[in-house]
């Protein structure tokens, strides 16, 4: 077996050992088991798939869903499963950032403070949404590096992406394709029950090897699921957020659905504005300002 294959087999029971630790559905880890059995008795390359017919001949193997496939594209893409970053404490984005062409530590911080972005999905989100832009020190040459860069880099998470917004278009009329995306308020009380539990010492700690020299099991992190969703919460272990003092403060929330769509969200505490002092979902502040809003919690 290719030594390729090896890693990324070993990457997927990693996978699955961390959320059996973490308490998570169990049939999670076990569907990741499954993944990394059917990837040992494998006879080719998995690069050699991916290169040749792309993401989707990856769902086309045996016990290999979207969810799965995607970790695995991203292991050959970039050296890295982010799934596996985030479970293990020691997910960084502002290195992530760093490896795109035009972007340095300065730049990085500030697309990161601004914007929050935890993977390429979501940066690539921000460039079409236009909110990179307004990114001080970004201007057109510097997005069109960044673009290109992206083009390049996810084609293949780019088409089938569009895919995914022209099959929702398409049924824009449609409640359940309305509602696909969690709620504000799903997220907001995941963010209240992470933080409750965290304080009630009724979470699993995990030890990341990132800012922790001692090597204690310090991070908490919570998994739930429910009819639709599956979540997984914990503090921001990053650079930035020792460096700001608010590792305590600032949560990272992974959404999963059961088509395997996947979203990220870092929820805050406000420190300014209308909704100073109410916890928000970076980049979604207005819709968290309607929403207290409609729940009497801010002004109108």
């Amino acid at each position: 077996m290719k030594a390729l294959n090896r890693q990324i087999s070993k990457n997927l029971r990693d996978i699955a050992d961390l959320l059996d630790l973490q308490d998570a559905n169990p049939f999670r880890a076990q569907a990741y088991r499954h993944a990394a059995q059917t990837i040992d008795e494998l006879e080719t390359d998995l690069s050699i798939i991916t290169n040749e017919k792309g993401k989707q001949a990856l769902i086309k193997i045996p016990t290999i869903g979207a969810g799965i496939a995607r970790s695995i594209y991203e292991y050959i893409r970039f050296g890295r499963m982010s799934r596996l970053d985030y479970l293990r404490g020691e997910s960084d984005p502002i290195e992530m950032l760093r490896v795109i062409p035009g972007i340095g530590r300065g730049l990085a911080e500030r697309i990161f403070d601004t914007l929050h972005v935890n993977n390429y999905e979501a940066l690539e989100n921000a460039l079409h949404s236009g909110q990179l832009s307004k990114v001080p020190g970004i201007g057109k040459h510097r997005l069109q590096t960044i673009g290109t860069w992206l083009l390049n880099s996810m084609s293949q998470h780019h088409t089938e992406a569009k895919h995914q917004q022209d099959q929702r278009d398409s049924h824009r009329d449609s409640p359940k394709a309305a509602n696909r995306e969690p709620s504000i308020q799903a997220i907001l009380k995941l963010d209240q029950v992470y933080r409750q539990k965290m304080k009630d010492g009724q979470l699993p700690l995990i030890s990341p090897k990132r800012f922790n020299p001692d090597n204690k099991a310090w991070l908490p992190i919570l998994h739930k699921t429910d009819d639709e969703w599956h979540f997984t919460a914990l503090f921001s272990n990053t650079e930035r957020a020792h460096k700001l003092n608010r590792v305590f403060d600032w949560v990272v929330i992974y959404a999963y659905d059961h088509q395997y769509h996947e979203w990220q969200y870092t929820v805050v505490t406000e420190t300014k504005g209308k909704l100073l002092g109410k916890r928000v979902i970076r980049g979604k502040e207005k819709e968290c300002l309607r929403y207290y809003q409609s729940t009497g919690e801010a002004p109108e």
